[in-house]
């Protein structure tokens, strides 16, 4: 399946829009950059010279030259290690500041661009293949600045200023050095390709790793593995993925070292050359004995800057494909976008109006990509209408329920008010302005929303309530997890507000879950309330609580409230039912129980149900 997902990717070339990008974002530290460059360059420089100064020590031996002429030569060539070495950190120190930028630029711009992105991308992708783009990707295409670049850079000056040095000493011998040039270039074309491979096929591999682990380890991920008692199967199933894993890096690896042991083997028989041959021509006299020593110094400085070289494609190749990885998931388009002249929802009391709207689920290959699902291409099927041409209006202050069977369409409405998704045809407005032509911000000001699952984040009591409303006062929120009858519940733990509520709020009951997601709604006092079955984990004591103090919470405010037991939406000022997207009937509940049509039929099954579990009970 791998191959036939990217056999067509790795035969592509890098594009130079990919180079242009990765221009881009280095753009922001090219101060850096310059800096980086020109220490580089006198670095590269002074590693010439030291080869160049020891020949003349040798020749002064030879020459029986005074001893001060030797000692002045090694001490210049001692200031020229030490000013080599301090060269050199202060490079490392700007190439880790650019790549470490870097890295920091790229997860701020893949996290802000993710956040942007529709509900329709987060269920459908794998949390642990987006993750790894955050955390794997991108430092595999930081490595292209901080390692690569200072290889590069320093490496091409030295091979430049050795080559002049060895031509002006004997062009001969340095010529006969060349020879074995191919043996370098041919094998670093074939490898970087190979190595490009291997290197993707690790990634998704361990993408998928994340993926399980992420997955398994959250909280319900766990307790369905044990209550289906399937733990083997999936410490077999991970190893699998781990073990192919290993494999590439061990593929790799091998790959990386038989590389550079051929080159470096190379190296060694080329030094060998140097010595015959330069020896052969000192007992001439056609070359000094301190030339042959400069000669094979540099030829140490010409093949391990020319081994580099070689070896930074293969690191180049690599970098570029942690680019790609990370631009696919930049180059993914937000279905939602907020027009540059958006305004600001009106002030005061809120009116919500659905004017013949229509609506179907975007498919994958909009809204995802198949590296993010683990499948060799996405699904092009999407499109097909779930709500067809409904109307109602919501005026500020009234209370609007939908009820209707599951998959009717209640919770997709309850999602088109807050512009997670966007209708096909017709409008949804706010006091009378289209959702699209307002702001994101002022929407979210706006609008509060407590869903049936109750998700709260794996932080402090204090922090989910205050996601709602940053600015609020302990007397506020004490307040608010008042009128969500929780008050005594927090105040009766050991660390108060502190206590760490766990992934997902597990380590809360459903009904306190549920109640610190009306209280956070309560903090955030919205002018407009959506509720998606809101009270539909609590038992009967807990729902009587919540019910009131959601009586509370929605005095005065616009709401739309969606309801799976009717009782608890007979006090609304409007109800429309919902069948199949569409509204089959509207009224009071007085009015809709007297036409005798659907929801006088939910209601009355509903009733016999509930009598009968009185009558179990």
């Amino acid at each position: 399946m791998y191959h036939s997902m990217h056999a067509q990717q790795d035969r592509r070339p890098f594009s130079r829009a990919t180079l242009r990008r990765i221009g881009g974002f280095a753009r922001s530290h090219r101060r850096k950059l310059v800096w980086f460059l020109l220490i580089s360059t006198v670095t590269a420089a002074l590693a010439v010279a030291t080869p160049v100064l020891a020949g003349r020590v040798m020749d002064a031996i030879v020459e029986g030259a005074a001893v001060g002429t030797v000692l002045e030569l090694a001490v210049l060539i001692a200031a020229i290690a030490v000013a080599e070495a301090g060269l050199g950190m202060l490079a490392r120190w700007l190439s880790a500041g650019i790549g470490e930028g870097l890295i920091l630029d790229l997860r701020t711009a893949v996290y802000d661009h993710v956040q942007r992105m529709p509900v329709a991308f987060f269920t459908r992708t794998r949390t642990g293949a987006l993750v790894s783009r955050l955390n794997n990707d991108v430092i595999g295409a930081q490595r292209a600045f901080s390692d690569t670049l200072s290889g590069v850079v320093g490496n091409l000056v030295t091979l430049v200023l050795t080559l002049a040095v060895m031509l002006s000493i004997s062009w001969q011998i340095t010529l006969l050095a060349l020879l074995i040039l191919p043996v370098f270039v041919l094998p670093a074309r074939r490898m970087g390709s190979r190595l490009a491979r291997l290197e993707r096929e690790g990634a998704d591999h361990n993408a998928t790793m994340s993926t399980q682990m992420t997955e398994r380890f959250s909280a319900p991920g766990a307790t369905l593995v044990k209550l289906f008692g399937r733990p083997r199967e999936e410490s077999a199933e991970f190893a699998a993925r781990a073990r192919r894993v290993r494999d590439i890096g061990v593929r790799t690896a091998m790959v990386q070292h038989g590389f550079v042991t051929v080159l470096t083997l190379v190296s060694a028989l080329a030094l060998a050359l140097v010595y015959g041959l330069g020896g052969f021509y000192a007992l001439q006299g056609r070359l000094d004995p301190g030339a042959v020593v400069s000669l094979a110094l540099l030829l140490t400085r010409l093949y391990a800057p020319l081994t580099a070289l070689a070896s930074a494609r293969v690191e180049v190749m690599s970098a570029l494909v942690s680019f790609e990885r990370v631009f696919e998931v930049l180059d993914l388009k937000p279905l939602i976008a907020e027009k540059s002249d958006a305004r600001r929802v009106p002030e005061g009391a809120v009116s919500v109006e659905f004017d013949a709207v229509s609506f179907g689920y975007p498919s994958a290959d909009k809204v995802s990509l198949a590296s993010l699902e683990e499948v060799a291409g996405l699904d092009t099927r999407g499109g097909v209408e779930v709500l067809h041409d409904v109307s109602f209006r919501a005026e500020p202050g009234q209370v609007v329920a939908l009820v209707g069977s599951s998959g009717a369409g209640k919770s997709t409405i309850a999602q088109l008010v807050p512009r997670l998704y966007d209708v096909d045809a017709g409008a949804v407005r706010l006091s009378g302005s289209d959702v699209r032509d307002l702001t994101a911000e002022s929407i979210r000001e706006t609008l509060g929303m407590v869903t049936q699952d109750g998700h709260l984040f794996h932080d402090s009591v204090r922090a989910n309530l205050l996601l709602a409303r940053p600015d609020a006062t302990e007397e506020e929120v004490w307040d608010a997890l008042r009128r969500a009858r929780l008050d005594g519940l927090i105040a009766d733990l050991p660390d108060g507000l502190d206590t760490i509520v766990g992934e997902r709020g597990y380590r809360l009951s459903g009904g306190e879950r549920q109640r610190l997601t009306i209280a956070r709604l309560l903090l955030a006092r919205p002018r407009v309330v959506i509720l998606d079955e809101a009270t539909a984990h609590l038992d009967s004591t807990s729902e009587a609580a919540v019910q009131e103090a959601l009586g509370e919470a929605l005095a005065g405010r616009t709401a739309i409230v969606i309801a799976h037991r009717l009782s608890t939406v007979r006090a609304a000022d409007l109800i429309l039912v919902l069948e199949e997207g569409r509204v089959v009937e509207r009224g009071t509940h007085t009015e809709l129980l007297a036409s005798g049509g659907r929801y006088e039929e939910l209601y009355r099954t509903q009733f016999a149900q509930d009598e009968a579990v009185e009558a179990v009970g």
